[in-house]
């Protein structure tokens, strides 16, 4: 058993490595580089006002959950998850569980909000209507995926990190993780921002 636990935890690790970010246009991104355009899409949009909004299926929902959560106690943005029970069996029933996320960006969505689409296998249909809602708003996109290499959704954002696994668990691991090294990029920025800001005026009153 310890020589399973080992193995687990070195792909795991290396699965890092492994992740391919690419663009709009398929351009390919280093993971920090595309993180570090992540974050700059995500301050530039909220401080013009707009919000982040997160979906996902299953296990990728409580990432959404727990992420948007994170994104407006911990860094001071506008936040949505579409996780609530009463939505979910409300859009589901009178619509189909395809429409449950792509009815809610419809009326929440507006142009310039920055949209998560979470998804291992990256093909989820429900996922895959949101996106092109969402663009349809002239929302910015980041998707996360696995599984297949040419899943749908890693060609739709403008942002795209594909894990190049064929098992939920890891797969969802290195989603969460990225998405909290974006959050705490944010948040060092925000800091280092506001600290720069002090010694400025600091040095204004001398």
């Amino acid at each position: 058993m310890r020589g399973n636990v080992r193995e687990y935890f070195e792909i795991l690790k290396g699965m890092f490595d492994e992740v391919i970010a690419t663009g709009l246009h398929g351009e390919v991104y280093q993971l920090d580089e595309a993180i570090e355009n992540a974050v700059s899409m995500i301050v530039e949009q909220t401080e013009a006002g707009g919000k982040v909004i997160f979906i996902g299926n299953g296990a990728s929902a409580s990432i959404a959950s727990h992420m948007f959560t994170d994104f407006w106690k911990n860094a001071d943005m506008q936040a949505l998850a579409f996780n609530d029970s009463s939505l979910l069996t409300c859009v589901s029933n009178d619509y189909g569980y395809e429409y449950v996320f792509e009815k809610p960006i419809e009326m929440f969505a507006r142009a310039g909000d920055v949209l998560f689409a979470i998804s291992s296998s990256g093909s989820s249909e429900n996922i895959i209507r949101a996106v092109r809602m969402a663009q349809a708003k002239k929302c910015h996109i980041v998707t996360l995926s696995g599984f297949s290499e040419d899943n749908p959704l890693r060609l739709l954002g403008d942002l795209n990190f594909y894990v190049p696994y064929s098992s939920y668990g890891p797969v969802e691991i290195v989603h969460h993780s990225i998405c909290h090294c974006i959050l705490d990029s944010i948040i060092r920025s925000k800091a280092e921002s506001k600290t720069a800001e002090v010694k400025t005026l600091e040095s204004s009153r001398l």
